[in-house]
């Protein structure tokens, strides 16, 4: 990067995050009529609370950007396989959670759930390690 440039961190950081969000935003649409609300609806709150929800996305994606992007900058298949594992840890630590103490927490709702965030958080690691990777780096991945 250039200087005056903000630290790559930084970068890598929006970039998760703006991927993440617009992965997320897509699947919750999607699936919370089809998966969530039929399986969840007695339990869901008619309004979504914006400020837990933003603690969420800001932690997490700062989570995803430590342990998956920062050490695998330049490598993007590697950012991929980090990202992924760090989703099915982290949506499994809620989903089997739930499912060990909650009555009717669906399995089917855990298995998709489970998968769902290792798509989404090694897609977003693999976009942040791609966008922010250097021009040099990047011909090296393909």
């Amino acid at each position: 990067m250039t200087t005056g440039s903000p630290p790559r961190w930084i970068a890598a950081y929006l970039a998760a995050l703006v991927s993440f969000l617009m992965l997320d935003a897509c699947w919750l649409s999607l699936m919370g009529p089809r998966l969530y609300q039929p399986a969840l609806g007695h339990l869901t709150s008619p309004q979504v609370d914006w400020f837990a929800a933003a603690l969420f996305y800001l932690g997490y994606v700062g989570g995803l950007v430590h342990f998956a992007v920062q050490p695998a900058l330049g490598q993007a298949g590697t950012a991929l396989r980090r990202g992924a594992l760090l989703g099915l840890m982290a949506y499994a630590t809620y989903d089997l959670s739930n499912q060990a103490t909650l009555r009717d927490w669906p399995w089917t709702l855990t298995l998709l759930d489970l998968t769902w965030g290792g798509v989404a958080s090694g897609l977003a690691a693999f976009a942040a390690a791609r966008l922010t990777s250097r021009p040099e780096s990047r011909r090296s991945a393909r």
